[in-house]
């Protein structure tokens, strides 16, 4: 089942490149803090600015050093059904543990399409697949409907990333879904609300920067101490807060730079922070002691 704190991985670059020796430090910096999954290719990874050898190369290293020490997602989706499901086949010859399949942007799908979508892409690819919905990104909001349809029809759907901030379409999916699925927080400042109402876990960008307080925070979740948990949670809020001062990854990288861990190198249209909000991160980051 997936469970726990995955990391919505950032990608550092370096001189127009990936830089990978900033990016087998980041991998270890996971694994040496508990981090439960790494997400490779998702939103926060600038995935939309790689190139496609530039994706197969991140994949071909990332594997190599995590070396299946914790188990690996990886972002295959994009709005292009034959690039998805292309993407979606390496991902397992590469052996990853799941795949994480944004629903299709900019093109608006209806309900039933999406269905179709997802459910052809399931019976291609025998891999756990976890639906994206971030309707704030793609402008379409899968609804639980369809979702728990999905769910039930399709063993190898094992999840949804819900980062729509609707809680009671997130409470529909969880009550109505087959027991083994997972909704996975796709939005840190909820956290705690989705795993109270029965989530599994979920997809952060802030444990980029809090790998253990985010691991420790899921499973105090998980294991049903949701007065810890609820200590943690609000230990956590003004960090997930500053995580989105302005567009993720921005703030994200930004921290790890402060923190000494990447250069600070972003792709356009990404840029760098404004000048106030980098000392509000500061400040932040100087309060829970990473700087």
């Amino acid at each position: 089942m997936l469970q726990g704190s995955y990391v919505a991985l950032v990608t550092p670059f370096k001189d127009g490149g990936i830089d990978y020796s900033a990016l087998e430090g980041l991998l270890e910096f996971h694994i040496e803090n508990g981090t439960h999954g790494i997400l490779l290719l998702g939103t926060t990874a600038e995935t939309a600015a790689l190139a496609s050898d530039e994706k197969e190369a991140l994949l071909l290293f990332a594997m190599q050093k995590i070396n299946k020490r914790v188990p690996v997602m990886i972002g295959t989706g994009s709005h292009n059904f034959k690039q998805s499901l292309a993407a979606t086949r390496r991902a397992k010859e590469l052996g990853a543990d799941s795949a994480l399949i944004i629903t299709p942007y900019y093109i608006k799908p209806t309900q039933n399409g999406m269905y179709e979508y997802f459910k052809a892409i399931a019976d291609e690819v025998d891999i756990p697949i976890v639906v994206y919905n971030v309707p704030g990104r793609t402008g379409v909001n899968i609804n639980a409907a369809t979702m728990v349809k999905l769910a039930r029809e399709c063993p190898n759907i094992a999840g949804v990333k819900e980062a729509s901030g609707n809680i009671p379409q997130a409470t529909e999916i969880i009550r109505d879904a087959p027991e083994s699925f997972s909704l996975m927080s796709g939005e840190d400042a909820l956290n705690l609300p989705l795993m109270a109402i029965g989530g599994k876990g979920c997809i952060s960008v802030t444990a980029n920067v809090a790998p253990k307080l985010m691991s420790q925070h899921m499973e105090s979740c998980l294991a049903g101490d949701f007065a810890s948990a609820a200590k943690q949670h609000r230990q956590l809020q003004k960090l997930n807060w500053a995580m989105f001062i302005e567009t993720n990854p921005i703030p994200a990288k930004e921290s790890l730079h402060m923190m000494g861990k990447i250069g600070l190198d972003f792709r356009l249209p990404i840029c760098p922070l404004q000048d106030a909000n980098r000392e509000i991160l500061r400040k932040v980051l100087q309060e829970y002691k990473f700087v």
